[in-house]
């Protein structure tokens, strides 16, 4: 059998059935400190595709760098066919500074293609589609709600490749969801060379959350098993097929004041339940915020103070809300069951 070639990233090469940690160069801070985006590659003795892993494209979405930590301490790649590259911390910047943006306040995950000679944020954008994206055949994105806000374990997906909705099936979140894609996002851009991207959302922003996390490690094993690239031996299969789930939208904070919740993220909803309540400080006057739609609520604010007009509950929509709400109760409960992939720590 013919050696594999080894795996050329950046200046580096790495041999096939070994593992290393390389430095992107990205830029040089005002006091002259380089600044690198660190990718860490398992390059598999035997043929099999890329796949890349990344997190923290939003600096203060650190529940996908715990992702990352747990996934790379996994055994199940002593056998790996093809290539993993994981990219912890995409946007350094933004993850030392617990902000989303990048220093120019610019939305690095707005800033795709990028260019060589842009902005710093367009100059990072243009480096990972270079070294990560165009060298990969699928990619999983980790992220978390913004600050103040959470969302329940979900998969987002482009709806028209059926590929890409099997493994986005076969990673076994709670929910599935089609939905577009923005402009100047890695989801776009990538599928523009040919890429196809699953997001993953789950947890909120600056906090570890050992639901999302053990659902987001679970679930990349569980693809990378579906790209044939791992064995079965270890990977904990999903016992039921996610919910799919079209278009969604908020529930807004009719006015200002004090919210106190009825619902949380993973409850089905009816047209006309009440979600919670909204109060002003004095008591004097207390309005209830109505589900507009039926559906299964993906996520919610954390904060009980609120302005009107705030988002207060995402609520996607489900063709049978009988039937998601059954399999939405039997996922959580194989979450809930599954054995800690770090026994010894305690979040």
């Amino acid at each position: 059998m013919a050696r594999r070639s080894d795996f050329e990233i950046g200046e580096f090469r790495i041999p096939p059935g070994s593992r290393r940690t390389v430095d992107l160069p990205v830029s040089v801070l005002s006091d002259h400190t380089p600044v690198t985006m660190s990718a860490h590659v398992i390059h598999g003795a035997e043929e099999g595709p890329t796949l890349f892993v990344s997190a923290a494209v939003h600096g203060d979405e650190v529940i996908g760098v715990e992702i990352a930590r747990r996934l790379l301490r996994s055994r199940q790649f002593a056998r790996l066919k093809g290539t993993l590259i994981v990219v912890p911390i995409v946007n350094t910047f933004g993850f030392l500074n617990h902000s989303r943006y990048l220093p120019d306040r610019r939305d690095l995950n707005r800033c795709f293609p990028g260019s060589e000679t842009g902005s710093l944020a367009s100059r990072l954008a243009h480096l990972f589609m270079k070294e990560i994206v165009e060298r990969s055949d699928l990619g999983i994105d980790l992220h978390s709600a913004a600050i103040h806000r959470t969302n329940m374990p979900q998969i987002r997906v482009s709806p028209k490749v059926k590929e890409t909705l099997s493994y986005a099936d076969a990673f076994g979140a709670p929910v599935v969801i089609r939905s577009g894609l923005r402009d100047g996002s890695l989801r776009q851009e990538a599928k523009k060379v040919g890429v196809d991207i699953l997001l993953y959302e789950a947890g909120e922003g600056l906090r570890f959350d050992e639901q999302s996390a053990r659902a987001g490690v679970a679930g990349i094993l569980r693809v990378m098993h579906a790209l044939a690239m791992i064995p079965e031996d270890g990977v904990p299969l999903a016992e039921v097929v996610p919910v799919r789930a079209g278009e969604s939208s908020w529930e807004r904070a009719p006015v200002g004041g004090l919210l106190r919740t009825f619902k949380t993220t993973g409850e089905m909803v009816a047209e006309g339940d009440v979600l919670g309540i909204v109060a002003d400080p004095f008591g004097e006057e207390e309005i209830e915020l109505l589900a507009s739609q039926a559906g299964l609520i993906i996520g919610r604010t954390n904060l009980p103070v609120v302005n009107e007009g705030d988002a207060l509950f995402h609520i996607a929509r489900v063709v049978n809300t009988h039937e998601a709400e059954s399999r939405i109760e039997s996922l959580n409960a194989q979450l809930d069951g599954a054995a800690m992939f770090d026994e010894d720590e305690i979040i």
